[in-house]
């Protein structure tokens, strides 16, 4: 099979490849860039393989005045900066021995024992500069019909690296057919495996979760790690119950990760997570609008739009109700809004502490009128 290479056809990247097969060695896309160009995703991450070595790879680079960072060398792998691009090269490798998070790895000539060390048959995928595809495992059908499945003994795959189980929902979500189910094996392979996630960092869990959130619709993989177990082993006390009715809700609207996060609930998200404090702070304001009565302006103003439009969504989805009519316009409404006493409007005939007092009496005043009384009413 053939395809275009249109988005990977870049001057620096192609100046990189040409740069290693002039000294006679192999240079193919692989993974996700082969992957994602043929389903015409967008490509974010380049990456190359070749039968070069770590060191051999700097110095031909670096002989083509390619910028060199060893990244990963103790792998087989460095980054080349080159046309402002920066790839990741790795050498033909085969894993040795794995302790479910890193490999001791060996260099290799073979595309196929490269390709058995791989997570999913989908990513198993290289790619020549003509266009031509090479499948040595026979992953291209597999991505044509958008079913994830580990490459070879999914268990043995999921031992190498327990991360690999949040990857299996995370690329379900993605790039999986919800139509055809996610695939059984794996799906049992997981739950069989769910007490290794207790050996990752909270980082990668919480990268990983990241981007599952952040899929177009992350609903049926959500469903399937609740059932695997995964879900609760992540985050105790999630459930996925509501995302499919936050989803339908979204349709022309999509929300933020966060409010999506909010919505599977869980105990103690920020810190499992290791969500940054700009993100705690998101998540926890959107709980609390959750509990809260405040109209979808009141939240506009206390929390800003996007915000007020991830608590909507997310209390519509939680108790199975419709949106608030004309939410979005309301909630910008709020945001804009700007609470029109100030403390020089009750000075000098209030003072102190009962300056501080009264402001806030009016300003509740204010927020129960949904922001509609003006500083004439207030003050009378």
């Amino acid at each position: 099979m053939k395809i275009s290479c249109a988005q990977l056809e870049r001057d620096g990247t192609l100046a990189l490849m040409t740069a290693l097969q002039s000294k006679g060695h192999l240079a193919l896309f692989v993974g996700g860039c082969v992957r994602n160009a043929i389903l015409g995703e967008p490509i974010v991450d380049i990456d190359i393989t070749t039968d070069a070595r770590p060191e051999v790879v700097t110095r031909v680079a670096s002989d083509a005045n390619f910028k060199v960072v060893p990244t990963g060398i103790d792998h087989g792998t460095v980054t080349v900066v080159a046309g402002g691009l920066a790839h990741e090269v790795t050498t033909l490798r085969n894993d040795v021995q794995t302790d479910g998070r890193r490999a001791v790895v060996e260099y290799s000539s073979s595309i196929a024992e490269d390709a058995a060390r791989r997570d999913f048959t989908m990513n198993a995928l290289y790619l020549q500069t003509d266009g031509t595809v090479l499948d040595p495992l026979g992953g291209l059908p597999d991505l044509l019909a958008r079913r994830v499945r580990f490459v070879g003994d999914a268990q043995r795959r999921i031992t190498e690296d327990y991360l690999r189980i949040l990857r299996f929902f995370r690329f379900y979500a993605l790039y999986g057919d919800p139509t055809l189910g996610i695939d059984p094996d794996g799906l049992a392979a997981c739950a069989a495996q769910i007490a290794g996630i207790e050996t990752l960092s909270r980082e990668r869990v919480g990268a990983e979760m990241r981007k599952l959130l952040s899929a177009p619709d992350p609903a049926p993989a959500l469903a399937a790690m609740d059932q695997a177990g995964v879900l609760a082993q992540v985050l105790p006390g999630a459930s996925a119950r509501a995302m499919p009715i936050l989803v339908h809700l979204e349709t022309g609207s999509p929300r933020g990760w966060l409010g999506r996060l909010a919505v599977i609930g869980g105990q103690n998200a920020g810190g499992l997570l290791r969500l940054s404090r700009a993100e705690t702070n998101t998540h926890d304001n959107i709980l609390a609008g959750i509990g809260s009565g405040f109209a979808p302006a009141v939240l506009g103003w206390m929390h800003g739009a996007t915000v007020a439009g991830d608590i909507v969504h997310a209390k519509a989805a939680l108790f199975e109700t419709d949106l608030p009519f004309d939410w979005q316009s309301e909630a910008n409404r709020g945001a804009l809004a700007i609470f029109p006493v100030s403390a020089a409007d009750l000075m000098p005939a209030v003072q102190g502490l009962a300056l501080g007092t009264r402001l806030r009496e009016l300003q509740e005043r204010w927020l129960a009128s949904g922001l509609t009384l003006t500083r004439a009413q207030l003050l009378a």
